[in-house]
């Protein structure tokens, strides 16, 4: 068992972490605060390879392991959460979902531009369309409709909470086609946003991760080629949750950067306070504060590694990946709590950036599955 990153991990984990000092620290408060989309560091992301960084070279890919993805999206999340989660949705979901479940055709007309990020000089990203008014925790519960019209299908319903909503080219889209088959009868469809009948509603005011654009998208009589199905008819249920499977690899690691970079703060903040006539971190109550988040955080940084390694290699990583997500989403939240509490008053203002953090942390503990979900997925697993 080897514990040590390679060069390649090493020389990858530094680039992200001087990208996000670099592009997405000076800003990231305005974004914040203004709900601005970070498409400037999306963009150079792109230029990084961090877009596609799963994907294989021959489809406009790095190449690179999920140990790679792990380690580029905890030093993005530990600065710009918003600007992680982008580059999560469109590594982990939709270019992951393309590559092992697509047609070459669809590789070659999809997967390329979307690892590259760009596409004729432009923004090329994309979005995972799931979740509904009433089909959240439920993903069974899909009311979008895909009526089978011989050539194509005629796509009609509302998805919520999409990430990217307005920004991406190119959606994934999970759609009821047999509803008496339930679970069984859903598809799976690659629908480009700018085709007739595709509506991109408000975009939704949020707690946190304010950068990124969340969006509801209506579909009113879209025409869907065949073509553009993914999978056998009735395969979209089991594509959404093998997806998700390495999605939450992804949110995990998102939470984990957060959690370490509101520690990284709190410690810094500790080493220069005097309280009582010396730093605050002399005072055996931070002390114990700090001893405890860096413990929370090596353990979930060991389960990130873990679901990352099992599914490098091949293995079954539902447990693990869910084990990770439930542990490390938890772990952000508490820690960017005591964060907020180690820096006092200060802790409260935007400048010193800890409460943006606490706020970002909730949400990985709701989407790509909630902390109530994982633990479904863990018992059933453990109680098999």
């Amino acid at each position: 068992m080897d514990f040590k990153l390679s060069e390649e991990h090493l020389m990858i984990q530094k680039a992200a972490r001087d990208f996000a000092k670099n592009y997405c620290l000076p800003g990231v408060i305005e974004r914040d605060e203004h709900q601005k989309f970070p498409k400037e560091q999306i963009e150079q992301l792109a230029d990084l390879g961090f877009m596609g960084m799963m994907v294989k070279p021959e489809y406009g890919g790095a190449g690179m392991d999920t140990i790679s993805y792990v380690l580029a999206m905890e030093e993005i999340s530990k600065i710009d959460a918003s600007t992680s989660v982008c580059m999560s949705v469109n590594n982990s979901l939709v270019c992951y979902g393309l590559q092992e479940f697509g047609t070459e055709a669809q590789k070659q007309q999809y997967l390329t531009p979307l690892a590259q990020g760009k596409k004729d000089g432009e923004l090329y990203i994309g979005a995972f369309l799931l979740s509904e008014p009433e089909a959240g925790s439920d993903a069974t519960s899909q009311q979008t409709t895909a009526e089978d019209m011989g050539d194509y299908y005629l796509l009609n319903g509302t998805k919520n909470w999409i990430t990217n909503g307005s920004s991406a080219s190119v959606y994934l889209v999970m759609a009821q086609t047999h509803p008496e088959k339930g679970a069984h009868g859903i598809n799976t469809f690659i629908v480009e946003k700018n085709w007739p009948g595709v509506t991109v509603g408000a975009k939704e005011n949020k707690l946190g991760i304010r950068g990124s654009d969340t969006h509801s998208i209506l579909f009113n009589d879209v025409k869907v080629p065949k073509a553009n199905r993914i999978g056998e008819d009735g395969f979209g249920f089991k594509f959404a949750m093998k997806t998700l499977a390495g999605g939450r690899i992804g949110i995990a690691s998102q939470a984990l950067g957060i959690a370490s970079g509101a520690y990284e703060l709190a410690l810094q903040y500790a080493k220069q306070r005097k309280a009582f006539g010396k730093e605050i971190a002399k005072h055996q109550a931070i002390q114990f504060k700090l001893a405890d988040m860096a413990t929370r955080i090596d353990a979930a940084r060991l389960l990130c590694l873990k679901a990352a390694w099992e599914k490098d290699h091949g293995m079954n990583y539902d447990i693990s990946s869910s084990m990770a997500k439930v542990y490390a989403s938890e772990t952000a939240m508490w820690i960017t709590v005591e964060a907020v509490q180690i820096h006092g008053g200060y802790g409260y203002v935007k400048e010193y950036h800890v409460e943006r953090l606490m706020r970002d942390a909730k949400i990985t503990q709701i989407y790509e599955g909630t902390s109530e979900v994982q633990r479904i997925v863990i018992s059933r697993n453990i109680l098999k």
